[in-house]
């Protein structure tokens, strides 16, 4: 079994920064790519960042230039440093990890609030 725990959410003011960290652990042969995914209320699940193996990274548009992903490949962990936050961040945040084989994991969410 894999678990992916998360961390670094929490109470922010507008224009703050803040650091989630997610650790995997378990029987992890190859990881393809991690990322982090963000659920606001009454709204779907989006992807908000990834990174392969090989440190390919990916952003959505309404993060690029305020959003940075990044891993250590020896802990298996992946970073999201946010800064210039906005309200509309305001969500769960979810890490993910994409094996190889195609088998994907989800941690259990991390909040983010965005709030003067």
């Amino acid at each position: 079994q894999v678990q992916l725990v998360e961390s670094g959410g929490g109470l922010v003011q507008p224009g703050g920064s803040l650091r989630l960290s997610c650790a995997a652990s378990g029987s992890i042969f190859s990881i393809y790519y991690m990322g982090w995914y963000r659920q606001a209320p009454g709204k779907q699940r989006e992807l908000v960042a990834t990174i392969t193996s090989s440190s390919s990274t990916n952003y959505a548009d309404s993060v690029k230039g305020r959003f940075t992903i990044s891993r250590d490949n020896a802990k298996n962990t992946v970073y999201l440093q946010m800064n210039s936050l906005k309200p509309e961040d305001t969500a769960v945040y979810y890490c993910k990890l994409a094996s190889i084989t195609a088998t994907n994991y989800w941690g259990q969410g991390t909040h983010v609030t965005v709030s003067s």
